[in-house]
Order: structure tokens, then sequence, then C-alpha cells
């Protein structure tokens, strides 16, 4: 009989267990971490434009008696959201340390593997040069942490010479 293996990815946990260890004299610069005003309101501007959008819809189609219903609906469904996956997203957090990024579930780029780092739509995108890309969500500010990043990113490479 063949042997059945959990799928790893069934054992994710929210918070510093998922995170990666740092190693012998590694240390941590700065953490990013989501602001609750900013999760709010990214949720509010989707649902929003969700609901700008769905009606153009229904008018387009000559629905206009469900537009309410929709909008309603389209922002009730956005809150709900937003309330269910809070404390997933609030236990996510980055660490720059002076070797790397660590972020969530067992995520980590080493900094001279950065090729690029830009704001997206007031997150942060983390691009290597092997393609891989990661997103540090909800900030409240993207610029000081794509500084921080830079600048870490910028004494890494310096030191390595």
């Amino acid at each position: 009989m063949s042997e059945m293996r959990r799928d790893p990815v069934l054992n994710y946990r929210p918070g510093a267990e998922s995170e990666l260890p740092l190693e012998p004299g590694e240390t941590v610069s700065d953490v990013f971490g989501p602001d609750l005003r900013r999760y709010w309101m990214d949720h509010l501007v989707l649902g929003g434009l969700g609901a700008v959008l769905v009606s153009a819809v229904l008018i387009w189609l000559g629905k206009l008696d469900q537009v309410l219903v929709a909008v309603i609906a389209i922002l009730v469904g956005m809150a709900l959201r937003a309330l269910y996956f809070r404390s997933e997203a609030f236990a996510r957090r980055w660490q720059l340390t002076d070797r790397r990024l660590i972020g969530p579930q067992g995520r980590q780029v080493m900094l001279l593997e950065i090729e690029t780092v830009r704001a997206l739509m007031g997150d942060v995108q983390i691009v290597t040069k092997a393609g891989d890309k990661h997103l540090i969500r909800h900030l409240a500010e993207a610029a000081p942490v794509m500084a921080a990043i830079e600048a870490a990113r910028a004494a890494r490479a310096r030191s390595r010479r």
C-alpha cells in the first residue's frame, strides 16, 4: 500500500511560526506590517470599483431596477471579506535584515537577488532576478519601505565587495 503524505500547504500557520528563523549573526533592521486604516481603505476602494463596474453593466443591460441591490450586495460582501481575512492579513509581516527580506509562509528574498522594488497601488512589489514576485500589502506608505529595502540592498552590495 502506498504512503499518503500530507500536503505542506496544510501546515500554514499565520504569524511568527510561519517565518524562517534568523541565521547566526543576522540582525533585523526593520519590520513591515499592514496598516489598519490602509487595509480598510483598500477594501473600500475595491468594493467601490466593483460597484461602479457592476452598475455600468446592469445599466448597459437595461436592468436599472437591480443596480441598488447589486451595489449593496457588493459593498456588504467586501465588508464581510475584510472582516473574515483581517486576522490572517495582520498576522503577516516582512522582516528586513542585513542579508535578506524574510516574509510570511517561509518566503525569503536575498537582498542581492532583488532586481526591482516598486510601488504597486500603494503596496510594494519585489521582483527577483529569477522573476519571482513578492508583494508587501496594506502598507501605510510605500515610499519609506522601498527606500529601506533599496538602502539595505546597497549596503549588502558594498559589504560583499
